[in-house]
């Protein structure tokens, strides 16, 4: 039980790209890996953090289970995780490492909100 979060409910998780160099250093290996990081609110997150952080100081991984907008079970690699605390309560901040060739990218130019306006 202690090698994953789950989401148990809700929409599947928005995956946002990470840009920030110290996140883009997590991974490493043979092929290059998508970084990015969600918001996800929780009852407990620093107890989550505990559970992330008790994972990689044996040496072990823990992953991001989540339902994909197909509703097919998904999971991926945490590489970083915050807790904040904010006046709705406590938000998970966690960045994962996502499989390139599974994942479908969506880029917003902004454009198309200069055109509405």
């Amino acid at each position: 039980m202690d090698d994953k979060i789950t989401i148990i409910e809700g929409p599947p998780p928005v995956f946002e790209p990470v840009q920030d160099a110290w996140a883009l250093s997590l991974s490493e290996g043979p092929r290059i890996p998508l970084t990015v990081m969600t918001r996800l609110r929780t009852f407990n997150g620093p107890a989550l953090v505990e559970r992330c952080y008790r994972r990689w100081k044996a040496n072990l991984p823990i992953h991001l289970h989540y339902r994909n907008d197909l509703g097919l079970e998904e999971k991926a690699p945490i590489v970083a995780v915050r807790s904040v605390e904010t006046s709705e309560g406590h938000v998970l901040l966690l960045w994962v490492s996502l499989d390139l060739e599974k994942v479908k990218i969506e880029l917003d130019s902004g454009e198309e909100n200069d055109r509405e306006e």
